[in-house]
């Protein structure tokens, strides 16, 4: 197997995509947070003290989709041409699942960007929640899809 973030010596290297085609590439990413029923009622009713959970987290998981490269060490800074996060809210387990799909045209796929909006995403809601709910728990957090690039389209 070839490791492309070493070079021969073993030392890290930023992977180089110089010759690569250009192609459309988009992920979706997305991941849970289970939270106290007492916390999820203030968040759907838009009660929590700190504001407006889900909009600071949308704006919260874009801006993290965008700063992937300065979080990510070897990670190709790319010029997204769309970010997208979503909620889908679940009553009887009490979670909220953030859902990111980040799109570019360019030489290496958007799968970190999208894994990136989501986890700002769920890491603001925590955020904002800790003073209702400290037993919060994230997961589930996974590439859903992908498509382009020279490794073809993937589906969880």
């Amino acid at each position: 197997m070839e490791f492309t973030h070493f070079d021969q010596k073993g030392n890290a290297v930023m992977v180089d995509v110089s010759d690569k085609t250009e192609t459309k590439r988009t992920a979706t990413a997305q991941g849970t947070i289970r939270m106290s029923k007492e916390c999820f009622e203030k968040v759907q009713a838009g009660r929590m003290a700190k504001g407006d959970v889900l909009g600071t987290a949308r704006i919260a998981g874009i801006m993290g989709a965008k700063k992937t490269a300065e979080l990510i060490p070897l990670c190709h800074l790319l010029n997204l041409t769309g970010v997208t996060i979503d909620f889908t809210l679940d009553e009887s387990q009490n979670e909220i699942t953030a859902i990111c799909q980040a799109k570019t045209t360019g030489k290496t796929g958007v799968e970190m960007e999208a894994l990136t909006g989501v986890q700002i995403a769920l890491l603001t809601i925590y955020d904002m929640c800790k003073a209702v709910d400290k037993r919060m728990e994230m997961h589930s957090i996974h590439l859903c899809t992908k498509t382009g690039g020279k490794s073809g389209d993937f589906k969880f």
